[in-house]
C-alpha cells in the first residue's frame, strides 16, 4: 500500500503529470528543457523531479552540470497507458508536446543535446 500512495501521491500534481507525458514520448530530457516547457524555474522542476524519484517514478544521470530525467524501469506501464489514454487530448499535453518539439529542435541548447531527441512511440 505505501508504494501506491507514493505514487498516487507523486501523480497528485499537474505539472509532475504533464512531466511523465513528456517523458513517455522523450528517452529523456533535461531539467532546463522540462523547465522552459512547463515555464517554471529549474529549482521548481527539480523539486517536482525530487517526488517522482521518491515514488520510483523516475530516474536520472548526470552529465557535467546537467541532470538528464527518464521514466523509470520500475515505472507501472499500464498506468503509462491509462495516463495517455485520458490525458493526451488535453489541449495543455497537446500543447506542451509543441512546445517540446520547438525547445528540442533549439540549436542554441547544446548543453542538453546527448539522447534528448530519441523518441518514443506517442500519441497525438
Amino acid at each position: 500500500m505505501k508504494k501506491t500512495l507514493e505514487i498516487t501521491k507523486a501523480l497528485a500534481d499537474r505539472n509532475r503529470l504533464r512531466i511523465i507525458l513528456m517523458l513517455s514520448c522523450n528517452e529523456e530530457l533535461c531539467v532546463c528543457q522540462i523547465a522552459d516547457v512547463l515555464n517554471i524555474t529549474m529549482p521548481s522542476v527539480s523539486r517536482h523531479m525530487s517526488k517522482l524519484s521518491v515514488a520510483r517514478l523516475i530516474e536520472s544521470r548526470k552529465e557535467g552540470r546537467w541532470i538528464y530525467y527518464r521514466l523509470s524501469e520500475e515505472f507501472p506501464y499500464d498506468l503509462l497507458d491509462w495516463l495517455e489514454e485520458n490525458l493526451s487530448d488535453s489541449n495543455e499535453i497537446q500543447n506542451d508536446r509543441r512546445v517540446l518539439e520547438k525547445v528540442l529542435s533549439k540549436k542554441s541548447m547544446d548543453f542538453c543535446k546527448n539522447n534528448s531527441n530519441i523518441r518514443r512511440k506517442c500519441n497525438e
